[in-house]
């Protein structure tokens, strides 16, 4: 049983929103820093948007200030992207990641 089970990835619109959830089948957001990472093809994984365990606190990357929201429901185990006006250079593969732990992602496609 995989521990972090990401979801909510598809096809959009250039414009369109997408919201990603990542499901844990243990209380480890309680316990670790969640972060949404994203791996296009060719190119590095890097870091989309982080939330900070004590305090809540947030980090986005530059292109996802504005657009992307990182939230988490403690009670579900479960940590969101909200990701909005988004753009065919957000095609990725979106991975939900808490200490050493990832899921096996999810695919974002933008596009007409």
């Amino acid at each position: 049983q995989e521990l972090l089970v990401e979801s909510g990835g598809g096809l959009v619109q250039p414009g369109g929103s997408l919201r990603l959830s990542c499901a844990a089948s243990a209380p480890i957001f309680r316990l670790y820093d969640v972060g949404w990472y994203r791996q296009a093809p060719g190119k590095q994984r890097e870091l989309v948007a982080q939330m900070i365990t004590t305090g809540n606190n947030t980090n986005y990357a530059l292109f996802a200030k504005g657009r992307f929201t990182i939230s988490r429901d403690n009670a579900k185990n479960t940590v969101y992207l909200q990701m909005n006006s988004l753009k065919p250079e957000d095609t990725a593969v979106y991975y939900c990641n808490a200490w050493r732990f990832w899921g096996q992602g999810t695919q974002v496609t933008v596009s007409s």
